[in-house]
C-alpha cells in the first residue's frame, strides 16, 4: 500500500471468501484544502457534494452502498436489520447478519475495529476512541454475536500510535479502575502518559475471550500523506473502515 492508494484490503484472520473488508486512505477523492481528498465525513465542514462524490468512489468498491451512523464517542452498537445507507441513529458501532450490507466506521485517529465470526455470518464495525473503549463498547458488541468469542476474528485498523497519543492521568485511571492489566497500555511521558490505543483494545478483546487479533500498526498522526489525523491537523477529513458479509 502506497500513500497514493485510495483503498487497501487488510490481511487478517477472517476468511476472505466469506467476509469483505476495505480501508480507505486520504487519497483519490474530490475534496479540497484541509479535507484533501477522499474525505467521507459529512459532519466535518467539507462541501456535501464533495463528500457524496467521495462516498460514491468508496461505494464503487463495495457490493452495495455502505451504511453509516452518527458517531458520538459512546458505546451503543446499532443492529442493522434492513439495508440502509446513512442512518440517523447515534451510535459508535454497527452489527449485522445481512449479506452484502457493508458497515462503515469513520475515523481520523480513533481506532477502527472490525469483527467477523469464523463462519462469516456475523460482522461488526466499531469506532473505538478512548471514551468508547473505557465505556465498554467491545463488551457491548460481542454479546450480539451468536458466535463464541474464541471464534471471532478482530482487525484493529490505522489509529494514532503509541508515540503520539498523549493523555492525562484521568484517562489512565479510568482504564485501570477496570483492570490492572491496562497499566501496560500507558507509558509515563513527563506529567502525562502516552496511551497505546490498539493495545488497550487488544487487552479488552483478550479479556472478553477474543484471541484472534490482527493489528494494522499504522499511525494516522505520523503518516500525513496517507491518513487524516484530528490531533495533528484539527480541521480535517475522515477515513472509512468497512466490513461486510459476502
Amino acid at each position: 500500500m502506497t500513500s497514493k492508494t485510495p483503498f487497501y484490503t487488510p490481511t487478517w484472520g477472517a476468511d476472505e471468501s466469506l467476509v469483505g473488508v476495505l480501508q480507505s486512505t486520504r487519497q483519490g477523492g474530490h475534496s479540497q484544502g484541509v479535507y484533501r481528498s477522499l474525505n467521507v465525513g459529512l459532519h466535518v465542514g467539507d462541501q456535501e457534494s464533495a463528500v457524496l462524490a467521495n462516498r460514491a468512489v468508496l461505494n464503487s468498491q463495495l457490493p452495495r452502498p455502505a451504511c453509516y451512523v452518527n458517531q458520538v464517542h459512546g458505546t451503543h452498537v446499532h443492529c442493522v436489520t434492513q439495508y440502509s445507507e446513512q442512518l440517523r441513529t447515534e451510535a459508535d458501532g454497527l452489527f449485522t447478519r445481512l449479506p452484502k450490507q457493508p458497515l462503515a466506521i469513520m475515523t481520523a485517529d480513533c481506532l477502527p475495529l472490525l469483527l467477523a465470526s469464523q463462519d462469516g455470518a456475523e460482522v461488526a464495525a466499531l469506532h473505538c476512541g478512548w471514551r468508547s473503549l473505557v465505556g465498554g463498547i467491545i463488551e457491548r458488541a460481542l454479546p450480539l454475536f451468536n458466535t463464541p468469542a474464541k471464534d471471532i476474528h478482530a482487525w484493529l485498523g490505522p489509529a494514532i500510535g503509541p508515540s503520539a497519543f498523549e493523555v492525562g492521568n484521568e484517562v489512565k485511571s479510568q482504564f485501570c479502575a477496570h483492570s490492572g492489566d491496562y497499566q501496560q497500555g500507558f507509558t509515563a511521558h513527563g506529567a502525562k502518559f502516552l496511551a497505546n490505543l490498539p493495545l488497550l483494545a487488544e487487552l479488552a478483546l483478550n479479556r472478553a475471550g477474543v484471541s484472534n487479533v490482527t493489528k494494522a500498526q499504522a499511525c494516522t498522526y505520523t503518516l500525513a500523506d496517507t491518513y487524516f489525523s484530528y490531533r495533528r491537523d484539527g480541521q480535517t477529513g475522515r477515513m472509512a473502515s468497512v466490513i461486510w458479509r459476502k
